[in-house]
């Protein structure tokens, strides 16, 4: 299902690739995510859901819960299933230091140690887009997953 679908409360997991992915690798994934999302159950009950990913960086898990609430085992069984695709595809995707902006409409990432020196060096600026993959909803998604840095989180960076 079309995660535009989904209702403005769905819960939104996302999953930022330590490497930007090739074409082949998104359409392996996607494949691999429909499966997924074709048996995510809670409780034996299917969860209305979906998959997508974004930039060929950004895997995202989808789960409407208007019918059917997510359960501990089945957000276990979809971290399981996320563990599957970086040991697959030798990525990193629990890596929450690394912070992706966009640089000349290029998705970058540098870890949250050198960031504030990004600053310093005019590399990165309170106008930059920031990917704030602590949101929560759908709605959250769709309005501050990609936000000027100086309206994130990622400010509090900013000394």
């Amino acid at each position: 299902m079309d995660y535009k679908k989904l209702s403005g409360n769905s819960r939104v997991w996302v999953y930022q690739s330590s490497k930007t992915l090739s074409d082949q690798e998104v359409s392996e994934i996607l494949s691999e995510g429909k499966k997924f999302i074709n048996s995510w159950a809670a409780h034996g009950a299917e969860l209305n859901a979906s998959f997508a990913i974004f930039y060929n960086r950004f895997i995202v898990l989808f789960a409407d819960e208007t019918q059917v609430k997510a359960s501990g085992c089945s957000i276990d069984a979809s971290v399981h299933f996320i563990q599957r695709i970086q040991k697959a595809f030798d990525l990193d995707l629990f890596d929450r230091l690394t912070i992706a902006y966009k640089l000349n409409d290029k998705i970058e990432t540098i870890h949250m140690s050198e960031f504030e020196e990004a600053i310093e060096n005019g590399r990165v600026n309170e106008e930059t887009t920031v990917f704030n993959n602590l949101v929560e909803t759908k709605t959250e998604f769709e309005n501050t997953w990609e936000i000027p840095l100086k309206e994130s989180w990622h400010k509090k960076l900013m000394v």
